[in-house]
């Protein structure tokens, strides 16, 4: 007479709202997602990146809808966090428009490119523990080079992670106000401007409640609605921010309404629940 067998393992379950059961981030993206059209573009940064910077290099990582696998070929940017061994310098920043300009004109599949660039030091620092070092460890897909995220904590959705990733609005309101004045008005020139901030507002706002929530995406449209259960008042603006950081259109008007009405309320209510975010060097 064989031993009764014990039943099966069910599944484990879901992550909830981007977390793990036990309440930890999981990493968004992989480089499995990539869709085929951005193959080349990537093998582009592969080569470069490393003729670029050679063995100051460290590693290289991607983040937004690419590695996600939402993106739309002709319709989405390329964005790329490069880590350096060393602090960068003027001419490393240089270096990394021209390569992003080049990218952007080379290959149809994407439609402009965001690189931002780091020393290996600062991102493993204190200051950043909550910020590029959360951004890394739980937003970002590694491309080249060793994954820092091996040297960095798991991460909460706690109100001091809210703080010190998007609690900096106010800080950059006035800076958006001489980006905007400066732009022209030209549709060309102002669609950029729509995009950078619809998105960053979204990004703001879901923050703001992403405590409460317990959870995370990535999802502009879904970020928006999260925010409106707790804010109804504001919910049509976050709405149509993310339809807008989707689907720019040049609109100086409703750039002014950014920085001067939806902006200034939110970094305050974001001061209100958070505090405000730790200066930075």
């Amino acid at each position: 007479m064989t031993a009764p067998q014990p039943p099966p393992t069910p599944p484990a379950p879901p992550p909830a709202h981007g977390l793990t059961a036990d309440g930890y981030f999981v990493r968004e993206g992989a480089l499995t997602r990539v869709a085929p059209a951005f193959h080349p573009v990537l093998d582009a940064v592969r080569r470069r990146l490393p003729a670029a910077f050679g063995d100051r290099l460290h590693s290289a990582y991607l983040y937004g809808s690419i590695p996600r696998g939402t993106a739309r070929p002709g319709r989405s940017d390329l964005d790329v966090l490069i880590v350096l061994r060393d602090e960068p310098d003027d001419t490393d920043r240089a270096a990394t428009r021209a390569l992003g300009t080049a990218l952007d004109t080379e290959f149809a599949a994407i439609d402009g490119t965001g690189a931002l660039l780091y020393g290996v030091d600062r991102l493993l620092s204190p200051a950043e523990r909550e910020d590029m070092g959360w951004f890394l460890a739980c937003l970002c897909t590694p491309l080249l080079g060793d994954d820092l995220a091996a040297r960095l904590p798991r991460y909460r959705a706690t109100s001091r992670l809210a703080r010190e990733t998007n609690g900096d609005l106010a800080a950059l309101l006035p800076r958006w106000r001489e980006r905007i004045s400066g732009a022209g008005d030209t549709e060309e020139a102002l669609r950029p401007l729509v995009r950078f901030m619809s998105r960053h507002l979204v990004r703001t706002g879901f923050t703001l409640v992403m405590p409460r929530w317990q959870g995370w995406t990535s999802d502009l449209g879904e970020m928006a609605a999260v925010f409106g259960a707790y804010y109804p008042e504001r919910a049509a603006d976050l709405l149509r921010a993310a339809r807008l950081g989707r689907e720019p259109v040049g609109d100086a008007a409703l750039l002014r309404s950014y920085t001067e009405d939806l902006g200034p309320w939110l970094a305050a209510e974001y001061a209100r629940v958070h505090g405000v975010k730790g200066a930075r060097e």
